[in-house]
């Protein structure tokens, strides 16, 4: 099968498609053939090795895990002898982790992982993100901030596929929301739900007399310093992208300043999370944005394209 990987840190240019063993599902796996799986902003920085103390994690020369992707959708192609919740022919999704990739053509993953049969009303295209944007911005919405009904929370980057998410979550859970987008975006960023969208570059939300509960940088581009005196007494500020200046103010200021790592929570927490996304996408409540798609073979432009920062939404990638 083919799989895109990458054996060094560096630009787009060093993924390399290659040619890999098909592997077969142990007793108690599912053998996935990917239809569609997800490139995103997380990838492009795993890729590059940064922040270059990430590289404590990733392999400090090079990548220790040299792999790509990790949500999917696709079609179960062969069951191990303890399966029994997924059938051969079954479309399914989801993500999977510290793992052999999803920009692949095939994919083993355990019955009891993040994995579960594809709602009817949405394509392979559509479920391939919902891991990464919609599980990372409800884990942080739920578990880390516990929303309510009636809080106010602004959404930085709210045209991404972290913010999108965000902003339709916070809808659904009752919150009232501004998104913080460039002005290509605002229409964009209204339709998914916001009640105020804020153009970053002709207002600056930090210099007015609003308060928040939640303040969600979901592109990491702010600081918290800038931020302070625009949240509630009780309010916080939470990003799912690491800094210095995050990683100081988390452990100095924890009661104010969240960062997590969605992707380390435990297995069960995760599926948690999942199945009740699973729910709202049935229900019609959730919509995912697809701005481009790429085919394997051109993984490395679709990287190039996250990089510009002009993403609106989610980035996929076709196997044929």
């Amino acid at each position: 099968m083919k799989a895109a990987v990458y054996i060094k840190y560096g630009s787009p240019e060093v993924i390399q498609i290659v040619d890999t063993e098909k592997p077969s599902p142990k007793p108690n796996e599912v053998l996935v053939k990917i239809k569609v799986s997800s490139a995103t902003r997380a990838d492009t920085m795993i890729r590059q090795g940064t922040p270059k103390f990430g590289r404590l994690f990733l392999g400090l020369f090079k990548p220790k895990n040299t792999a790509l992707g990790t949500g999917f959708s696709g079609v179960v192609e062969a069951i191990g002898s303890q399966i029994t919740k997924f059938k051969v022919g079954n479309e399914v999704f989801g993500e999977k982790l510290f793992s052999n990739g999803c920009n692949a053509e095939y994919i083993c993953i355990a019955e009891d992982m993040v994995i579960e049969n594809k709602p009817t009303k949405i394509s392979h295209q559509e479920a391939a993100p919902i891991c990464d944007g919609f599980l990372t911005s409800y884990n942080f919405l739920k578990d880390i901030a516990n929303i309510k009904e009636g809080q106010h929370i602004l959404i930085n980057g709210a045209s991404g596929s972290l913010g999108s998410a965000a902003v339709q979550l916070a809808k659904v859970l009752g919150a009232k929301v501004t998104g913080v987008c460039s002005a290509k975006n605002v229409s964009f960023v209204e339709s998914i739900g916001a009640d105020e969208v804020v153009d970053y570059k002709n207002e600056d939300f930090t210099n007015t007399q609003n308060k928040y509960d939640i303040i969600y940088d979901s592109v990491g581009t702010l600081s918290f310093k800038s931020c302070k005196n625009v949240l509630t007494q009780k309010g916080i500020f939470m990003t799912p992208v690491l800094s210095f200046g995050i990683l100081w103010h988390s452990i100095v200021n924890s009661k104010k300043v969240k960062f997590a790592a969605t992707g380390l929570k435990k297995t069960k927490d995760l599926k948690r999370l999942f199945l009740d996304l699973v729910d709202f996408f049935k229900q019609g409540k959730l919509y995912t944005n697809i701005d481009k798609s790429y085919k394997l073979s051109d993984i490395a432009q679709a990287h190039h394209y996250l990089e510009t920062g002009r993403k609106v939404g989610n980035i996929v990638i076709i196997n044929p």
